[in-house]
């Protein structure tokens, strides 16, 4: 048992801190984030759910973060100075690149695609060859690596990405250069392997995605020692563990060593929760929605299991949350796979040069933040208005941390919406929710239809400060008939920190056919030495505990270029599985493509996964009991207030509900409000609501 617990998410508008005690009762606390330093908002969170539970520091014993700071170097390009060392002949690699003009890029004839990652005079080749099986055709020439890494040290750089050409199929020239640079260049400076960070073919995607971790590595490695040290300053000496894209958490010196592991950290932490509510509400089919204050994430949750992706781009370009192929930077690393739009509450309104209402992606942040916030932000956003219609109240938002101006906002959106527009303040910010909806409901579609998914079967479970405000008409908008909102909703990326468990992945490649598979002395010892490193990773033995570790495999048609997943059962491998795996293979393919040759195939790569299950019982801050003595026997609502629905024609004099009012009672009809510290639930016309023994709501309506 950990004792307590504590996690801290921090977004691009707030930062989310849930500490949860043995009992499994959490304490929240909501501040802005702290972008210049963002230990000081989690610090500040930290000291606040300490305080309000009375838990010493030294009480806490699991510390898990979700950190938006790989993905916003990238995108900022603030990283580390970097240089990039790859076989001679292909030192043009990143500056050629992969570019494909989409959206406005389309109609410019006068576009430049944009810089490489790093620019060509810090990309070095040194002399060496393999072939795609590993086997030398030129040996490596040490004496060139040696003078590439004298014209290195001149450069003052803070990292190395070192990507040879074959390296997945043989290493040891890339081990070997590391070693010559590491004892060549300053104290300090970092190496980031390909064989180490992602040993598969496809040079380019290998390229890109070891340069990421060696591009983001130096400013995770200190800022994780800073957030560390501050910790133990205030008496916290858990380490910190920090969420991983696929839905696990690393130590802190694994994600050093791994930073691009963590560029989908925050947005696959919501994800985690949501798929732990589903779990418990035996609903094994979701769709996770989750709006911030920046951006709104969608996520489905298949059989218990978030789709996951083995390719994403980071700065991509693409249409209503998802990103297309050959634009920003590929990382080819498993993650949760979720479309993403700039559309949170903090998402900017304005009207475009052709008269039109725009919203989004710009955000207000957290400061100068939206213009409600009376922190110097002049532009509307879309927290200012739901605040004019009635969603929001002024004097409790963000747990009480902040208090809303009602008359700045309404000011903004006159200013730059409705004089430009010619309608009324109100339905401007009608206009501006309604949007943001749409917008929202574009990343739900990417995730589901575009997946061959009927998200009418999927209920939505909405979290963040933001998605119970927006979750029912972006639900209207599939046909879809439940939605849930956990106790907890608007810290909802924080909590499914809590509900994370230890792992790491390991990945060989080899290609080898179907009929020529030989187990004991190529596929059998490749499962065993990824396992072996998967738990020297993590500090465990196969022994242990709690340790679970997965095997899959990639598959494919001889001939072609891409290939299949395929889950391994546990146990020992035999000839009788590698067919039983080639047969879901086809099955696979048939749903995926429509077709299903019974053509050869060959085993391309080979993975594993192995997970330090943690408690359960005390890491579920999204299933709240209730409080000693709380009663919901009064039913009636706490207060009214002006509301805005379409289908009353404006505002109407709308009930606002607490949780505990409505626990254990019969369904309630809408339009009414629920009020939570962190976030408010709309519930519309037609919809009906319901709260649980746990404080969970659920929001259901009759089908059209």
């Amino acid at each position: 048992m950990p004792g307590h617990v504590i996690a801290a998410d921090v977004g691009g508008t707030f930062t989310d801190v849930v500490l949860v005690r043995p009992d499994g009762t959490p304490v929240v606390a909501k501040t802005l984030s702290t972008h210049e330093d963002p230990a000081e908002g989690i610090l500040t969170g930290v000291r606040s759910v300490l305080e309000s539970s009375g838990t010493g520091p030294a009480e806490v014993g699991r510390f898990v973060h979700a950190t938006t700071l790989a993905t916003n170097a990238i995108l900022e390009r603030t990283g580390a100075r970097v240089a990039f060392v790859t076989t001679r002949g292909f030192r043009g690699l990143l500056a050629l690149g992969r570019y494909a003009r989409v959206e406005e890029d389309r109609f410019d004839i006068l576009f430049e695609p944009p810089p490489p990652p790093v620019p060509l005079s810090r990309c070095f080749e040194v002399t060496e060859r393999l072939d795609a099986r590993g086997g030398v055709l030129v040996p490596l020439d040490e004496a060139d690596v040696r003078r590439v890494a004298g014209r290195i040290g001149r450069l003052d750089v803070e990292a190395v990405a070192i990507s040879l050409l074959h390296s997945y199929a043989n290493p040891a020239h890339e081990r070997r250069v590391a070693e010559i640079l590491a004892e060549a260049l300053p104290a300090g400076v970092s190496l980031a392997v390909s064989s180490e960070i992602f040993p598969e073919s496809r040079e380019y995607e290998r390229a890109t995605t070891t340069l990421m971790s060696a591009y983001v590595g130096p400013i995770m490695v200190r800022y994780l020692g800073l957030l560390e040290r501050r910790l133990r300053d205030i008496g916290i000496g858990a380490r910190v563990q920090v969420m991983e894209s696929s839905g696990g958490v690393l130590s802190a010196a694994l994600a050093g060593r791994r930073a691009v592991a963590t560029i989908e950290s925050g947005p696959a932490a919501g994800v985690v929760a949501a798929q732990a509510v589903g779990r418990r509400l035996g609903l094994p089919d979701v769709i996770s929605f989750d709006m911030g204050g920046t951006t709104a994430k969608a996520c489905a949750i298949r059989g218990g299991v978030p789709d996951l992706t083995r390719e994403f781009h980071v700065g991509g370009k693409g249409s209503f949350g998802g990103r297309r192929a050959g634009t920003g930077v590929p990382i080819k690393i498993a993650a949760i796979d979720l479309a993403e739009v700039g559309a949170g509450g903090g998402s900017v309104a304005w009207v475009d040069e052709g008269g039109a209402l725009r919203v989004g992606p710009r955000s207000a942040g957290s400061r100068p933040g939206p213009a409600c916030y009376g922190l110097g932000g002049v532009n509307p956003t879309v927290t200012d208005a739901n605040l004019l219609l009635g969603y929001l109240d002024p004097g409790n938002f963000a747990g009480g941390t902040l208090t809303l101006s009602p008359e700045r906002g309404a000011e903004a959106i006159e200013r730059v919406l409705s004089v430009p527009l010619g309608v009324t303040p109100e339905a401007a910010a009608a206009a501006v929710h309604d949007i943001a909806n749409a917008v929202m409901a574009a990343a739900v579609h990417v995730v589901t239809v575009q997946r061959g998914i009927d998200p009418r079967a999927y209920p939505i479970v909405a979290m963040g400060g933001a998605g119970p405000m927006h979750a029912a008409r972006v639900a209207e908008r599939f046909g879809i008939v439940r939605i849930v909102v956990p106790a907890a909703c608007g810290v909802g990326s924080a909590a499914g920190l809590l509900a994370t468990d230890l792992a790491t992945d390991r990945v060989g490649t080899r290609v080898v056919a179907h009929a020529d598979a030989d187990i004991d002395a190529g596929i059998g010892p490749t499962y065993a030495r990824l396992t072996a490193e998967g738990l020297a990773d993590l500090g465990v033995t196969g022994r242990d505990p709690g340790v679970v570790v997965e095997r899959t495999i990639d598959i494919r048609y001889r001939g072609q270029a891409h290939d299949l997943n395929i889950a391994l059962p546990p146990g020992e491998l035999t000839k009788a599985v590698l067919d039983g795996v080639v047969e879901r293979f086809y099955e696979r393919y048939l749903a995926a493509y429509g077709i299903a040759p019974r053509d050869p195939v060959e085993f391309v790569g080979y993975r594993v996964r192995v997970t330090r299950l943690v408690a359960r019982d005390a890491a579920q801050a999204h299933h709240v009991a209730p409080a000693a003595g709380a009663t919901g026997a009064t039913g009636g609502p706490a207060r009214s207030r002006p509301a805005w629905f379409a289908e009353a024609g404006g505002f109407a004099d709308t009930p606002v509900y607490t949780r505990a009012a409505r626990r254990g009672l019969p369904p309630l009809a809408g339009p009414l409000l629920v009020e939570d510290a962190e976030a408010t639930v709309v519930v519309p016309p037609r919809w009906t609501l319901t709260v649980d023994a746990t404080d969970t709501i659920t929001l259901s309506r009759e089908p059209s």
